[in-house]
């Protein structure tokens, strides 16, 4: 699901709910009802109520809807000359008794028509101080839930004796915001909901472009921060009066969500855990480091770090590198907890084979990484090294980079514990900040505007995230989209060569991008048993086979839906092909410049292979799994490119470099190129 925030599981262990919707949501700017949006508040709720939820409603919007009626009728029974006297306001308290009865109504015909029952329950600020009363408020709710009925709850204005200023050291509650706080304490909630006519709390009013939606909100760092706007246009409350219900509610226990009451299904999104609105929670202080750091604040604390890390000395950076070694080493059994609960949730959420398969860590795995990194370490040191040294000094360099990570939500508690494993390792001088991680996909869009602080994008994942990622991005990208590997075996191929080929590329890790996804066989063997016999070996490891129209009419195998298909798991697609020029084409067509082998004894046809098959990774007489970083002597890769510009195939440390120039004169200046040659002689370089 889109945008689901790890810091709102909470939401799965919702069973009560009480949701209060402003004036501002149920009537419209001239004063009428908005009786659209009440019906979909409605149809939220009796969804809600089907779903075993128990729903208590707090509905502002009364007095509103009474002074509108009470002004036409005082209209229809006014003479003109009663029209030319001066208008004196309506009683408030008589719009709140015509209103209450009006807005009771209509919710009572829109839960009607979707066969829900709802019942009103008429409060007021002095009923709380009596405790009998809570009592048997709790009794009565308690009914009227376990027969699925709706509590409509509000303020009984009409003949509520305390007058404005509303909010004084007397009071139990001052508005309906305060009220549905109070009501959630009461009725022991699991979450308040208060819909808005705005999409949550901004750190300005939201109508200036420069406010910006706050989605946790701690009162330590927000509290000073936060400039409010106008009060309600119409109810007595506004933000200032959400924020201090929220705030009381979150202190006790109660999270609680801010959001627009105008945008579709927003409460069923909130229970979905979607990133949406404003949460208000006792805990939410304790997140801050991670989850509440705007996208761009985030994305500067890396370069800064990244700068402190350049101006270390080698062995310090090397160091370092050992040192996050060491601690993958040392935390492998927390490391390994952590990922074994998200392969078990990922199982549990019924997530794809291939999927749980690149998610789980095998044994070895941490070992492994940790002896990348003491690789990477131990390689001559990238940065400051001289390439050449001409007249014209050119240098390259790495930027001892700064990096922001997004993993999947499926491996939510692995990243974090690797995230921590590691930006602990980092040295003070340093800054843990060097790596940031990324929590939701809601933040990505705002760090793919931010071309001017970061330098590059590697995206890891699904063909649809990395074509979105590529299209929505002015900075450079780096990687591929599809992995669709092909094996070809040629008429000349050592059969023997070629099976254990063909079961390797398809069979070590199907999940992997460098997994065989078609085999071109050419046709001369088509005739012979090799062809049947590495079918059966293939269908014996449990691959699923698919055939292109020649393979399937002759192998009697389902025809593949297309040939520019990664399944990602056991199954591959089977094709014949008359001989290496067409398996050349066919591979140019359709496949995705990823890796591509040939097993041939015929020099000249796998030369012809290696020469024109456009791929980043072009083998002979070897799997496609080869294609990784630390088997190319990498030390590790940070994905695989099929871009034809700069860093192809798969991409290590200095597929991460970049160059700058020095120049060191003696007070040259260019003055038109007058009486100047340049010799560009190479001197010796130190």
């Amino acid at each position: 699901m889109e945008n689901v925030d790890p810091s709102r599981d909470f939401v799965k262990d919702v069973k009560r709910i009480v949701i209060k919707v402003g004036t501002a949501v149920v009537t419209r700017k001239d004063g009428r009802l908005a009786v659209g949006k009440l019906g979909a508040l409605c149809e939220q709720i009796k969804e809600l109520n089907s779903l075993g939820y128990e729903v208590i409603l707090v509905s502002s919007g009364a007095v509103g809807l009474g002074r509108q009626r009470l002004k036409y009728r005082k209209l229809v029974n006014s003479s003109f000359a009663d029209l030319e006297k001066p208008q004196v306001e309506l009683d408030g308290k008589a719009c709140a008794a015509v209103g209450q009865s009006s807005l009771m109504a209509i919710y009572d015909s829109l839960f009607s028509q979707l066969d829900v029952t709802s019942a009103q329950l008429l409060v007021t600020d002095n009923d709380f101080r009596d405790r009998d009363f809570r009592k048997q408020l709790t009794e009565t709710v308690k009914s009227l839930m376990a027969l699925k009925v709706i509590p409509v709850f509000n303020e009984n204005d009409a003949v509520s004796t305390r007058k404005a200023p509303y909010e004084d050291s007397s009071g139990i509650f001052w508005d309906n915001d305060s009220l549905s706080a109070l009501l959630a304490l009461e009725l022991k909630a699991d979450l308040l909901v208060l819909l808005s006519d705005v999409e949550g709390l901004y750190s300005g009013p939201p109508s200036d472009p420069e406010s910006k939606l706050i989605h946790t909100y701690i009162k330590e760092k927000h509290q000073n921060e936060i400039t409010f706007g106008d009060k309600s246009r119409v109810g007595r409350g506004g933000m200032t009066a959400k924020v201090k219900a929220s705030v009381h509610a979150a202190e006790a226990g109660i999270p609680v969500i801010i959001t627009s009451g105008y945008a579709a299904e927003n409460i069923i999104k909130v229970l979905q855990g979607q990133r949406i609105g404003t949460l208000f929670h006792k805990d939410a202080h304790k997140w801050a480091p991670v989850k509440e750091v705007d996208a761009r604040e985030m994305a500067v604390a890396a370069r800064d770090c990244s700068r402190r890390l350049q101006a270390l000395p080698s062995e310090e950076r090397k160091q370092i590198m050992l040192n996050i070694a060491d601690a993958l080493e040392a935390n492998e059994k927390e490391i390994r907890t952590e990922n074994e609960a998200d392969v078990a949730a990922a199982q549990e959420a019924g997530y794809e084979k291939s999927l749980v398969a690149r998610l789980f860590l095998k044994p070895g795995k941490i070992t492994s990484l940790a002896n990348n990194m003491r690789t990477i370490a131990n390689m001559d040191d990238p940065i400051g090294r001289v390439l050449k040294r001409t007249e014209i000094a050119s240098l390259a360099i790495r930027s001892g980079n700064g990096l922001l990570l997004k993993g999947g939500k499926e491996a939510k508690r692995s990243n974090a514990i690797l995230h921590k494993v590691i930006t602990e390792a980092i040295p003070d001088t340093v800054g843990g900040k060097l790596i940031g991680l990324v929590t939701t996909r809601a933040e990505i869009p705002e760090l793919l505007k931010l071309d001017d602080v970061i330098d590059l994008v590697i995206p890891r994942g699904s063909n649809q995230l990395v074509s979105q990622i590529k299209s929505s991005t002015k900075i450079p990208v780096l990687g591929h989209a599809d992995g669709i590997c092909h094996v070809y075996i040629d008429k000349s191929a050592n059969l023997e060569m070629a099976r254990r080929i063909v079961l390797d590329a398809k069979i070590d890790y199907p999940a992997g991008c460098n997994a065989m996804e078609t085999l071109l066989v050419h046709k001369d063997l088509a005739d012979k048993n090799w062809l049947n016999d590495i079918i059966v070996d293939l269908r014996t490891e449990g691959v699923t086979l698919y055939g292109g129209p020649k393979a399937s009419s002759l192998l009697n195998i389902p025809q593949a839906r297309s040939f520019h298909h990664e399944y990602s798991s056991l199954a591959c697609t089977i094709e014949i092909v008359d001989d290496v020029y067409a398996a050349i084409d066919h591979i140019n067509l359709y496949g995705s410049a990823h890796t591509d082998s040939i097993v041939a004894e015929d020099h000249e046809v796998a030369d012809a292979f290696l020469r024109q098959v456009d791929s980043a990774a072009v083998f002979h007489n070897a799997s496609t799994r080869f294609s990784d970083g630390a088997r190319f002597g990498l030390g590790a890769e940070v994905g695989i490119s099929t871009s034809r510009i700069h860093a192809r195939g798969p991409v290590g440390v200095d597929g991460l470099l970049t160059t700058r120039w020095i120049l060191k004169g003696s007070g040259q200046i260019v003055d038109g190129d007058k009486a100047v040659s340049y010799t560009h002689r190479d001197l010796t370089a130190t």
